[in-house]
């Protein structure tokens, strides 16, 4: 499958390894993906990097005012999680459900990323998350903002032929702020999902001070319901508010039709009912009024 796999100590030997091999190298983590689109002939690599051996790429870690997700961090990882269990729920709910038990242990968030797929759950739940990514290049690092990673069904507009993305950070949700995370899909477990969406609401007192809504897959990349969000500001949580953006969001959504997932007005409609369930619970536990992924 390919002709030689390296294991750098560093983030800078990853990138004198890629600057040797010319094009020809990729950076591999889980490999979940990767490993299928080279065995179909849809990758030209004929070297791995693999970054999992590099320090620092494995690790959780809340610090200077954000919750940090290494490179090499599986999907179980961040599952079990008790730091993204209590600053940032949503995300192990995503996380929790991707693929099966042996996907989790082995694919990565970061990896779910690089990817660019618009309905990856745990890239949904960054997007309501409003993370950013370290890119690592010969020129330096610099922190992008998520949604400029994307350009596109499964383009990445990190090279890792010649960068790589070394963690994610976003900001942890405190007293007063919750997240959701909604999936549909044929099966529970194993499947690609028809829809998905996660949410994340702030209370400023008894009104609702920021929303944020990312639904998948309804566009070429995770999909952003700004308008659905912005009509929550300054409401009192409840049905009417709820009910409100959730038929937003459903307007605003663009899915196509697929075999794989049913047709466009099917999964119109179905936009509505996710977002309202998973708005419904955010509200619920960043009012108090509910146990489950609670902030604090």
């Amino acid at each position: 499958m390919w002709d030689d796999y390296l294991f750098p100590q560093s983030v800078d030997e990853a990138l004198e390894m890629l600057e040797t091999h010319g094009g020809e190298a990729r950076i591999i983590a889980g490999g979940t993906d990767l490993t299928l689109q080279r065995q179909r002939g849809r990758s030209p690599t004929t070297v791995m990097v693999d970054i999992t051996r590099v320090p620092g790429l494995e690790n959780i870690e809340e610090r200077d005012g954000y919750v940090h997700v290494g490179a090499a961090v599986t999907h179980a990882q961040v599952t079990v999680s008790s730091l993204i269990h209590s600053r940032a729920g949503v995300l192990a709910e995503a996380c929790g459900s991707v693929g099966g038990p042996q996907i989790r242990n082995v694919g990565t968030l970061v990896g779910n990323v690089v990817n660019a797929l618009p309905a990856a759950d745990g890239a949904i739940a960054l997007f309501a998350l409003e993370a950013e990514a370290e890119v690592v290049e010969p020129r330096g690092r610099r922190w992008l903002p998520i949604a400029e990673l994307y350009a596109g069904v499964g383009r990445c507009t990190v090279d890792s032929s010649l960068a790589l993305i070394t963690q994610v950070r976003f900001r942890p949700l405190g007293r007063g702020q919750a997240g959701a995370f909604e999936r549909l899909a044929k099966r529970k477990a194993l499947i690609l999902p028809i829809l998905n969406t996660a949410v994340v609401v702030s209370l400023d007192g008894t009104k609702i001070g920021q929303a944020r809504i990312a639904i998948g897959p309804v566009a070429p990349t995770p999909f952003v319901a700004g308008d659905a969000a912005k009509s929550l500001i300054g409401k009192k949580p409840g049905e009417a508010a709820v009910s409100q953006a959730a038929r937003l969001a459903s307007d605003a959504a663009q899915p196509r039709y697929s075999l794989l997932r049913g047709s466009a007005e099917y999964r119109k409609s179905m936009v509505e009912v996710l977002v309202r369930r998973a708005l419904t619970r955010a509200l619920a536990v960043a009012s108090g009024e509910e146990g489950g992924h609670a902030q604090s």
